[in-house]
């Protein structure tokens, strides 16, 4: 597996990861994710063209998982992590997070979080796994308060949400 930056040509194929990595969540009763639009390609352009999207290739170079962060009050944050379920549970998601980390340590960033469903498996308590820790409400920066409020008036807090950082 190798991480790389994401090519321009590619950003069809990030909709389609996000795409299959969303129908997992249909199995844990939040169909709404799974039928939920992925970025439009605009969007991921601005990240490919701002140097904060990375995929995860397999042997053939083809992506099998994606990564895209925002700066958010001096960390970077994980806006979406996705990974193709024929590639789940292989570290692919891990190698990803541990890319941005690197990146992160390299240019002083303090910092990664995220924000993501508390109760879902392979949301928090996975990130918990990979370092991340759940953040009081009252530890919440401002630029973190201000994710949480786009995501609830995308709707998201129909359903438990956590935000979560890795010191690094």
């Amino acid at each position: 597996m190798r991480i790389r930056a994401v090519r321009q040509t590619e950003l069809s194929v990030l909709r389609d990861i996000e795409r299959a990595a969303g129908e997992c969540f249909r199995d844990v009763g939040i169909p709404e994710i799974a039928d939920d639009e992925p970025l439009p390609p605009d969007v991921l352009a601005r990240y490919q063209q701002a140097g904060r999207a990375w995929v995860a290739t397999d042997a053939t170079d083809v992506p099998v998982g994606y990564l895209i962060a925002d700066v958010v009050d001096g960390n970077l944050h994980v806006e979406q992590v996705s990974v193709h379920p024929r590639s789940a549970r292989r570290g692919v998601g891990r190698r990803l997070l541990d890319h941005l980390a690197d990146r992160a340590t390299a240019t002083g960033v303090p910092a990664l979080t995220l924000t993501t469903f508390a109760d879902v498996p392979w949301n928090a308590p996975y990130y918990a796994r990979c370092g991340f820790l759940t953040l009081d409400d009252s530890d919440l920066t401002p630029g973190l308060r201000a994710v949480r409020e786009r995501e609830a008036a995308h709707g998201l807090d129909r359903w438990p949400r956590v935000c979560m950082r890795r010191d690094l």
